[in-house]
């Protein structure tokens, strides 16, 4: 068991964690610095997300925009087109 372990941890659990904790020192001093926190990683992620949703909407709301603005002119014309097509004898 303690082999698989050490095996899957890539070296002794002890040293294992030694390991972390001097990243994680490392790590929290350059965030320090930088001026993050786990709760502005959080919530920029949250916003990024907020943006994709809103902007994927914008498109969609802009497409049916175009598609009205369209269909005022093409479905009166196709109408119109058809209108016309039934009067007509075919020969």
């Amino acid at each position: 068991m303690n082999g698989s372990i050490t095996r899957f941890l890539g070296d002794t659990p002890l040293r294992v964690a030694v390991k972390l904790a001097i990243f994680s020192v490392i790590v929290g001093v350059v965030m320090s610095a930088v001026g993050w926190s786990p709760r502005t990683i959080y919530d920029g992620i949250i916003r990024f997300v907020q943006n994709l949703w809103d902007l994927g909407f914008d498109a969609i709301y802009s497409s049916l925009e175009y598609l009205l603005l369209g269909a005022a002119i093409v479905i009166p014309a196709f109408i119109l087109i058809r209108l016309l097509s039934f009067r007509s004898p075919r020969g």
